[in-house]
């Protein structure tokens, strides 16, 4: 009987995210992870392969997992959580992990970042104002730091991890604190979506996939055995 694939899935990236890289950790504050993975390729030709894309792991740490192909997938859509990724503190990394990092121009382009941004921007409305779990200052934050983050992209092709540390630094820790009025927040964020629409404009940064596709497959034959 083989082993559960769980058993061979191999790590090549795990970073630190979440208020701990943000530079806005309280003393509560807990450590959050992202991790990459991958299945070995020739686990993905068995009859009763079933392909898991992310996990999630609940311990003294939240780590959110994604298997390379997955990661990859959502990396060309920009979906924020996924671009972070690849600039946030490395916790531990190998040779593929750091190619995959090196990838970060190559997965982004300007309108589908701004698609992704805007997006994750409005979810995070909707928690500020329906007070999603009571904390509607974690959705605030959350919310201001997003559209800044997509100003810097569409600006300079990249985006401060450690927040705390950028101009709008001291405004994002006030709102995690609860320092605000929900219609400020609302115009500040009218402020920054009006900013990234203008730095659209200007943006012509253009993605390379066929470089991550050969990447994708160098590393699929890598850990075919």
């Amino acid at each position: 009987m083989r082993s559960d694939n769980r058993d061979t899935q191999h790590t090549i990236l795990k970073v630190l995210v979440g208020s701990q890289a943000h530079g806005l950790a309280g003393p509560d504050s807990d450590a959050d992870f992202r991790s990459v993975f991958v299945i070995p390729t020739a686990e993905m030709f068995r009859l009763d392969f079933k392909y898991q894309g992310a996990r999630w792991m609940k311990a003294e740490e939240d780590e959110t997992a994604w298997e390379i192909g997955q990661f990859l997938a959502l990396a060309i859509q920009c979906h924020p959580l996924i671009l972070e990724t690849f600039l946030a503190p490395v916790i531990t990394m190998d040779e593929w992990g750091s190619e995959l990092r090196a990838l970060f121009p190559a997965v982004w382009s300007p309108q589908r970042a701004y698609e992704a941004f805007i997006g994750y921007g409005a979810n995070q409305r909707k928690k500020l104002l329906e007070k999603k779990d009571a904390r509607p200052a974690k959705y605030a934050a959350a919310y201001i730091r997003v559209l800044y983050n997509l100003c810097e992209l569409l600006e300079t092709g990249t985006f401060t991890i450690r927040i705390a540390e950028t101009p709008i630094g001291k405004t994002i820790a006030g709102l995690k604190d609860g320092a605000f009025r929900t219609g400020e927040v609302v115009d500040l964020a009218e402020y920054w979506t009006q900013e990234a629409t203008r730095r659209l404009d200007g943006c012509h940064h253009r993605p390379d996939f066929e470089r991550v596709n050969q990447f994708l497959v160098r590393l699929r034959k890598a850990f075919l055995t």
